[in-house]
């Protein structure tokens, strides 16, 4: 088996935050996400999911442990050096869509890859593919309030892969959504996902969707548990 393209290890995270005690959030996490696998990380809220989320993407640092992204142990390292290893390897998706209101849905697919060094030419094709594959090709000259909810969250999806991550870190994706809109745009995610080869780590509170995933993990009490199936 080639390496994990996440591999968490004795993460550990506390907060104090003003409070007479400390918050002990994580502890002793262990997590491998192997290449083209889609886990569920299933917590409730207050749970600590975002954190380890965050860790994970290296916006975050733990108090103790190592990540390892892609091969490269990121632990230690500069903050320049998790910048960059976040920018080429990591896509993110949150609960509300967060596109850039000014411009289209193309254009906001397209920017990220034009900081990244790519052509516009490129960049436009790109993007117009990946909204073709989530079936909303024909919005692309739309701005975000000219979309639905569903359609603004299938753009925050192929924004999140316009740099073609090797893992993909999601916190509620569908949650803002009703659960017909949900089950829609959850499909559509998972077969980009699928059609990428992706690797993913997908938070959420709906168990029907992460039975749809490879495995699920529970963060109970500052540590994971794996799901029998």
């Amino acid at each position: 088996m080639s390496d994990p393209v996440l591999s968490l290890a004795g993460i550990a995270k506390t907060y104090n935050a003003g409070l007479p005690s400390q918050v002990d959030v994580l502890h002793d996490v262990d997590l491998d996400v192997q290449r083209g696998e889609v886990v569920a990380l299933v917590a409730p809220s207050g749970a600590g999911k975002s954190t380890l989320l965050h860790i994970a993407g290296l916006l975050d640092t733990p108090d103790a442990g190592s990540v390892t992204l892609n091969g490269q142990n990121l632990s230690g390292q500069s903050d320049r050096r998790r910048t960059l290893a976040r920018r080429a390897e990591v896509g993110f998706i949150y609960q509300f869509h967060h596109l850039l209101p000014e411009f289209t849905a193309l254009e906001n697919i397209a920017l990220p890859q034009l900081a990244a060094g790519a052509s516009r030419a490129d960049a436009d094709a790109r993007a117009l593919s990946l909204l073709d594959k989530v079936g909303v090709a024909h919005r692309a000259t739309h701005r975000p309030a000219e979309l639905s909810g569903g359609e603004q969250q299938r753009v925050a999806f192929c924004r999140a892969l316009a740099n073609e991550p090797a893992l993909l870190l999601a916190d509620e994706p569908t949650g803002n959504l009703d659960p017909a809109t949900s089950d829609q745009v959850f499909d559509a995610l998972m077969a980009l996902v699928r059609d990428t080869g992706l690797s993913a780590l997908i938070a959420t509170h709906n168990l029907d969707l992460a039975s749809r995933m490879d495995r699920t993990v529970r963060l109970d009490a500052g540590q994971l548990q794996a799901d029998p199936r």
